[in-house]
């Protein structure tokens, strides 16, 4: 495991950090993209873009089209603010926004939850790799899916 450290974030801390992290970036943080992040970290399992529309749409008695959420988690996933996992089509908030590394996904096939840990020994040889291939910009997206602790007992 690498020695890499950063500082996890929660509740209000999280949000501040999210908000930071996304104007540094030159991006507005609107009253929508704080509502879709909010949302996206009361998950505890990775949520879908229509999962927080519902969600949204309930909570403010009106309609919120999973495109605007998608654009939104789009550009979470651009700035680093959320974190795309791809086997299950669903986004996960980033504890640590603004603090850029590669993670690996572990996703349990039975509760649905999702940690990350951080191994720069694998992600920088697949990034290596990928340069070798002659890839320029890779950015590994690694998925391990299996049982985890509390759901393998």
């Amino acid at each position: 495991m690498s020695g890499h450290s950063h500082q996890e974030h929660s509740g209000e801390d999280l949000l501040a950090a999210a908000q930071n992290a996304l104007t540094g970036n030159g991006e507005q943080w609107t009253g929508m993209r704080e509502a879709v992040f909010a949302e996206l970290a009361r998950h505890e399992i990775p949520a879908s873009a229509y999962d927080i529309a519902d969600n949204l749409s309930q909570a403010r008695g009106k309609r919120v089209a999973p495109n605007t959420v998608y654009r939104i988690l789009d550009l979470f996933v651009r700035t680093n603010l959320a974190n795309r996992i791809e086997s299950a089509n669903a986004f996960l908030v980033n504890t640590h926004p603004g603090c850029h590394h590669d993670c690996i996904f572990l996703i349990c096939d039975d509760c649905g939850k999702a940690t990350h840990l951080d191994d720069e020994r694998v992600t920088g040889a697949l990034r290596e790799a990928g340069r070798d291939a002659g890839f320029a910009d890779v950015r590994p997206v690694v998925e391990l899916r299996g049982l985890c602790e509390d759901c393998a007992n």
